[in-house]
């Protein structure tokens, strides 16, 4: 049994219908299974916490084990496992549609501490997403009074512009922010990058990461008062669903390892690159195993770092 130090949270099942109207159907989604890749690229010390249906159970296990990250945050019971249409637009924009019941969705994707077995509450560093609405703040609270690094992302973007009070009680309870720059304009009401980060920092987030697709990511370490901006790596983009979350969890896993947003961002990097490069999350074998050192030396002579001032 493994020693799970890092833990992300969801499973749905995607069907998935690009821009040019091919569809790939039940594709293992929902950010936890791309998060936890993220973080496997980089530690053996993964934990997914899901509820899914009794029928998926072997599936669902076979394959984390097959990746080996921990199963016993999986629960099942006799509802469907959630699963939504996503449908893909040429301009990046992407549309879900749900597929199963309120009450399976609720049941299977909330939270709770009680969900987590006893040596996941020791975990260093915890990552979910959330809607930017209702972030369930109790819940983000209790993962910080652990003691452990929360980072977190939204996976919509807001559907009303925070009053700046709700904005600074999310980002009090986080240490590291990640999100694209739709998800952060619906926050903050800006369009630049780094505006963008600076309002979510003043806001009180230690971290603020804004993914920027094929132009990378901006991280800003309101603590050490840096800018770091890290490229993307070039592959060829086949789909990019899930790429953020695995940028997320590697991010996740380089910063509790190394607190060093360079080291973080290339770590994400790394796993997003992979994501990208086909439909669903590709194997972990020797040869993602090999190539990700090789991507991660190609864009670390790029990185740019500059003082915050």
């Amino acid at each position: 049994m493994n020693k799970v130090n890092y833990v992300t949270f969801g499973v749905i099942f995607d069907d998935i219908i690009t821009p040019d109207g091919f569809s790939h159907m039940k594709v293992l989604g929902g950010g936890g299974p791309q998060t936890a890749f993220g973080m496997r690229m980089w530690s053996y010390e993964v934990g997914l916490i899901a509820g899914v249906s009794k029928n998926d159970q072997a599936f669902i296990e076979e394959w984390l084990s097959a990746y080996n990250i921990d199963t016993r945050g999986i629960r099942t019971s006799a509802l469907p496992t959630p699963r939504a249409w996503q449908l893909l637009e040429a301009d990046g924009r992407r549309t879900q549609v749900w597929r199963v019941s309120q009450d399976a969705i609720q049941n299977h994707l909330q939270r709770s501490l009680s969900y987590l077995p006893e040596d996941y509450r020791a975990a260093k560093g915890v990552h979910f997403g959330i809607h930017p609405d209702e972030p369930d703040l109790a819940f983000i609270a209790e993962l910080h009074d652990l003691g452990a690094i929360v980072s977190i992302e939204p996976f919509k973007p807001a559907d009303v512009l925070p009053k700046k009070a709700e904005l600074r009680e999310l980002m009090s309870k986080v240490d590291i922010f990640s999100t694209n720059q739709l998800e952060a304009r619906s926050l903050v009401g800006v369009v630049d990058p780094r505006e963008q980060a600076l309002h979510l920092a003043e806001a009180g987030a230690g971290v603020v990461v804004i993914r920027l697709g094929s132009q990378g990511s901006l991280i800003l370490d309101g603590e050490a008062g840096t800018w770091t901006r890290v490229p993307a790596v070039p592959v060829l983009v086949v789909d990019p669903v899930g790429a953020g979350n695995a940028y997320c969890g590697a991010f996740l896993v380089g910063w509790c390892q190394m607190k060093d947003p360079k080291t973080a961002g290339i770590y994400g990097a790394g796993a997003a690159s992979f994501l990208v490069e086909q439909v669903g999350v590709p194997a972990l074998d020797p040869q993602v195993e090999e190539k990700v050192q090789s991507r991660m030396d190609q864009i670390s002579t790029l990185v740019e770092i500059s003082s915050r001032a």
